[in-house]
């Protein structure tokens, strides 16, 4: 079942030496339950098509629908709605909050839907468990390696159950071993949980993970073979 669909997107910017398009006439098909790499040099529109793709910026032309549906066409209040609903997201910097600890840090987007403390506390539990943090709930983010903190905000993703969690460069900023230690993190919560993962990077090392790659040139993306080493640029 497709998930997400994006049709003649494009997005055009204005520098200061006149526009630059970023994306042009991008098509895009995501099924339930797979993880889609977008792989791209650095300046080739990642974070732009994420952005996109994750309501959080409007295209110039073209659409996203997410289940059949057209978030831009709604009111605001039924935009942030389905936002919050079906999208999570996993940034390069975790962007915890340096004053809450890690339970915290996870229960926040179900908090601030109003949410009752005391089911989102058990759920933010049990999602720490998942990804190997039961024994840091009460650590604030200057207590927790790299590699932790980002397995907190992966967590905070997944708090409000979304359909398709959205990541920008997740492990841009962790070293090896927890960089290897994610991927194979987010690939068992793609498995167990049925999540769709559409992942935008220039590292090669997630190709293993993906059931899909793609490369962002152009303003386009194509597929990419499996076992296909030499990209240009990366």
């Amino acid at each position: 079942m497709v998930i997400l669909k994006a049709e003649g997107i494009s997005k055009t910017f204005q520098g200061a030496l006149g526009s630059i398009e970023v994306l042009r006439g991008l098509d895009l098909s995501v099924e339930e339950g797979e993880i889609v790499v977008i792989l791209g040099a650095s300046g080739a529109g990642k974070s732009t098509l994420l952005h996109v793709l994750g309501t959080l910026d409007a295209p110039d032309e073209g659409r996203v629908l997410i289940r059949g549906e057209d978030p831009h066409r709604c009111s605001e209040g039924e935009l942030n709605r389905i936002r919050n609903r079906e999208l999570g997201f996993v940034f390069q910097f975790h962007y915890l909050l340096p004053e809450f600890d890690a339970l915290e840090n996870v229960m926040m987007p179900a908090i601030l839907q109003g949410a009752s403390e005391e089911v989102t506390g058990r759920r933010a539990q049990d999602l720490l468990g998942e990804v190997g943090l039961a024994e840091r709930l009460g650590h604030r983010p200057a207590e927790l390696s790299g590699g932790e903190q980002q397995r907190v905000a992966v967590a905070r993703a997944l708090m409000n159950n979304p359909a398709i969690v959205l990541a920008d460069e997740p492990s841009g900023n962790l070293d090896e071993r927890n960089s290897e230690s994610l991927h194979t993190l987010i690939k068992t919560l793609s498995r167990s949980k049925g999540q769709t993962f559409i992942i935008v990077t220039h590292k090669r090392e997630l190709l293993d993970t993906a059931d899909r790659t793609l490369m962002l040139s152009d303003g386009k993306v194509e597929p990419v073979e499996k076992g296909n080493h030499g990209l240009s640029g990366m």
